[in-house]
């Protein structure tokens, strides 16, 4: 049985910001470990000599809690509960299921004397309300399903070719490892119409349910091609699902909002800009694009380079794609100033894939980190090109 495992990157992070006033909001798909997260930080509060009635925790999915999406009657029930002359602590999951949160936020936020933690399963809710009249008063924290460090913590596993096989399989949602076969395909299937269902079709109004879930199998079966919303609509047209690019194109930014999603802009790397025509698309998780496809592994190096862009975004890096010349780049990070380039494949043990994978990087002109990632064992680094093992990549302390 699978233990709760402490993620002190993300506690830190969190912490960092207690008693400011600034609103916590942590986001992120629906299971990544949110809510243990605020569970976490209310046990640390209470070791710190906090008192339980200091702590005011909501869970707006809890049926009970029904009533309380309504804004007023929220309000109402907070108000009462609060401590006159103390540090209240506020904890709200899933605020996004309250109509007009923004406003009870905003309004406890002006009393002076409350700690606000909130989680939302929707980007949409801080590009919105939140943003317009909170604006330079919350702190976003996204939170990734596990990495395989935590995973191998969670389910007590060794380093090693097995354990990450089975981790980018499996996917990195905290209830996931240690299920069977069957009953990792039903928890992903039960997450995965909820997110459509719940935090797509019901909130946006979409009423092509069927055209949603043609798409998120394109997507799954594409991860790493670069893509146009109407390549696809061009595609499902073409197979039955008649559509058009600006159908797609909302749907691609639904799945997105909804943390399914991790769009991958391209960029120019001479002359610094971004193009506009194409994408790529990758899965927050590979568990469910592995459940999406069927749950095989035939494409190792895919999956592979998916699982480095969203490791690289939990390190808090903004990723693009490269284009030099036309020759591509599978991964540019920045974070600052800092600059990386990274090329990622199962194997670069034949020398046509060897030469592939570094022609871009002998290309470009400029003296940032090029590293190639594989999962050799063998010390390939040549021409100022390190070369990385990936188990050693995924192992790294930087957060």
């Amino acid at each position: 049985m699978s233990m709760i495992i402490a993620r002190p990157d993300y506690l830190n992070r969190i912490k960092a910001f207690q008693g400011r006033s600034l609103i916590k909001v942590l986001t992120g798909m629906r299971r990544v470990g949110k809510s243990t997260l605020l569970k976490q930080i209310q046990e640390s509060l209470l070791n710190e000599g906090v008192k339980e009635s200091q702590i005011i925790q909501i869970n707006m999915e809890e049926m009970e809690n029904e009533p309380l999406t309504d804004y007023h009657r929220l309000y109402e029930h907070i108000q009462r509960r609060l401590q006159k002359d103390q540090m209240n602590y506020i904890f709200i999951d899933e605020v996004q299921e309250v109509n007009q949160f923004e406003k009870v936020l905003n309004s406890l936020q002006a009393k002076g004397n409350a700690d606000i933690f909130v989680t939302g399963s929707n980007s949409q809710m801080l590009s919105g309300e939140l943003a317009t009249r909170l604006s330079g008063r919350y702190v976003e924290i996204q939170v990734y399903p596990f990495s395989y460090k935590e995973y191998l913590k969670l389910n007590e596993l060794k380093p090693g070719n097995e354990s990450l096989q089975e981790w980018l399989q499996t996917g990195g949602l905290p209830a996931a490892g240690g299920l069977s076969s069957e009953a990792w395909r039903e928890y992903l299937s039960g997450i995965y119409h909820t997110v459509l269902l719940k935090d797509i079709v019901q909130r946006k109004k979409f009423t092509d349910v069927a055209l949603l879930e043609s798409l998120s199998q394109y997507l799954a079966d594409n991860i790493s091609n670069q893509i146009t919303p109407k390549g696809i609509a061009d595609f499902l047209t073409s197979a039955g699902r008649k559509t058009t690019s600006k159908t797609i194109g909302n749907y691609l930014s639904a799945l997105k909002e909804a943390f399914l999603l991790n769009p991958v802009q391209r960029s120019d790397l001479r002359g610094k800009k971004i193009f506009d025509r194409g994408r790529k698309y990758y899965f927050t998780d590979t568990g469910l694009r592995q459940y999406l496809i069927g749950g095989r592994v035939r494409d190792l190096g895919r999956l592979l380079e998916n699982a480095v862009c969203t490791e690289l975004k939990r390190r808090g890096y903004d990723v693009s794609s490269g284009d030099w010349n036309g020759l591509e780049v599978d991964f540019v990070a920045r974070k600052g100033s800092e600059v990386q380039y990274y090329q990622v494949s199962a194997s670069v043990l034949d020398e046509a894939a060897y030469d592939r994978e570094i022609r871009p990087f002998l290309s470009i002109q400029d003296n940032y980190p090029k590293i190639l990632l594989s999962l050799d064992s063998f010390d390939l680094s040549d021409k100022g090109i390190r070369h990385q093992n990936l188990l050693d990549f995924f192992l790294e302390n930087e957060t």
